[in-house]
Order: C-alpha cells, then sequence, then structure tokens
C-alpha cells in the first residue's frame, strides 16, 4: 500500500500542474480574467489562439497519462496479460484512485487558488494510461467527442456526451475483448469509475450548459479579444 499511496501523491502533484495559467503567463496574461476564465485547453484556444489551445491539451493530457500508466507499469499491470490473467477489482480500484486523484488535482489545483479545468483532456490522458481496460473507451469516447465537435461547434456538448459515452464503451471493450464469465468481475471498478466520471463531468459543466441552452455558448474557434 505505501507503493500506492505515493503513486497517489505522484498523480495528485502531477494534476495540480496549472499548465493553463501558466501558458498564459509566458503571454503575460492572467487566463483567469479572460474568456470563461477556466484554465483548460478551450479557453487557451480562446484567449491565446489555437497553437497555445492544442499544447495546453496535450501538455494536460500528458500530465493525466504519465501517472496512470507510471502506476500501471510499476505494480506490474502493464502490459496487461488480462486474457490469461484477469485483473483483481482491489488492483483496479487502487489504479482508478491515480487516476481520480490526477483529475482532482487538475479541477482543484492549489496553486490557482483551487480554480481548475473541467478535467476533460487530463481524464482522457489517465485513462489512455489504463492500459488496456480505459485506452480502447477513452479512443472511443474521443471519436465520439470529435464527431460532435465537429458537427455541432460546441467543445462542452462534446464532452459531456463523450462523458455520458464511456460506461457504454468500457461495456463494449469487455465484449469485444474476451473478458467474459469469471474476468468480467474485474472490469466492475471501470463500470463504476467512468459512470461517476460522466456525470462529474456533466457537474462542472453545469455553466456551459446553461449557457448552451440560453443559445450563448461560445462555438469552437471562437476567438475573445484581449
Amino acid at each position: 500500500m505505501t507503493t500506492w499511496v505515493l503513486l497517489m501523491v505522484f498523480a495528485a502533484l502531477c494534476g495540480s500542474i496549472p499548465t493553463g495559467y501558466l501558458l498564459g503567463r509566458l503571454r503575460h496574461i492572467d487566463i483567469r480574467d479572460h474568456g470563461s476564465g477556466n484554465i483548460g485547453a478551450t479557453n487557451v484556444a480562446r484567449v491565446l489562439g489555437f497553437r497555445y489551445g492544442a499544447l495546453c491539451l496535450a501538455l494536460d493530457m500528458l500530465k493525466g497519462l504519465v501517472p496512470a500508466l507510471a502506476a500501471g507499469f510499476v505494480k506490474g499491470l502493464v502490459p496487461a496479460t488480462f486474457l490469461a490473467r484477469p485483473l483483481q477489482p482491489e488492483h483496479g480500484w487502487l489504479w482508478l484512485a491515480v487516476v481520480c486523484l490526477t483529475v482532482l488535482g487538475h479541477m482543484y489545483s492549489p496553486w490557482v487558488s483551487f480554480r481548475g479545468g473541467k478535467g476533460v483532456a487530463t481524464g482522457l490522458g489517465a485513462m489512455l494510461g489504463v492500459f488496456p481496460y480505459l485506452t480502447m473507451p477513452a479512443i472511443g469516447a474521443l471519436a465520439l467527442w470529435g464527431v460532435v465537435a465537429l458537427l455541432w461547434r460546441y467543445v462542452s456538448a462534446a464532452s459531456c456526451l463523450a462523458a455520458l459515452s464511456l460506461t457504454a464503451w468500457v461495456y463494449v471493450w469487455a465484449k469485444i475483448s474476451g473478458l467474459g464469465g469469471p474476468a468480467r468481475a474485474g472490469m466492475t471498478p471501470f463500470f463504476v469509475a467512468t459512470a461517476v466520471m460522466g456525470l462529474w463531468v456533466i457537474y462542472r459543466h453545469r455553466s456551459n450548459l446553461r449557457r448552451l441552452l440560453a443559445g450563448k455558448e461560445s462555438r469552437l474557434g471562437h476567438r475573445v479579444r484581449v
């Protein structure tokens, strides 16, 4: 358990790095004072431009990926032998605790007065690191996000729909990968965690959804004059 605790602390610290805020400071701008006030990649792109937004997205995903993947390697869960040796539920819960602490560190970063991002990019990176149990579901959710974002051009709507689809993608992955019978018990933590994560993402986007219903939500590609 000592190793797991250290991994969780590492995850929280990685997640708490306010990448969007730091990129804004490079341009002598406090990103929290412009646009939606969020330090996530979407608002960074609105305020600083596409290149900075893409860089923020990549860094936010990376700080989610590294702790999750590190936990898998350190505890011998990656590379996975999931077909021959199902993941034990207790290992699944602890691995997911690393994921959750990374995302929570991003959402409530102490370095920016606990005003962090929405957690979508960091959560996506963390799920990609839980190989292969959440990697394939994360790719499926990302594909859905891309389709919705291109059709509607609302990042908030795309993020909420992609988050809601996570549990369904986990189920599809469990079926096509042969994780049936006794092995299904090892998937229980992932079904529960993705359902909670989906609802939490929607909660974090509640202000965006209110603006969306009122017709005031900014579309993808919209720039904020600073």
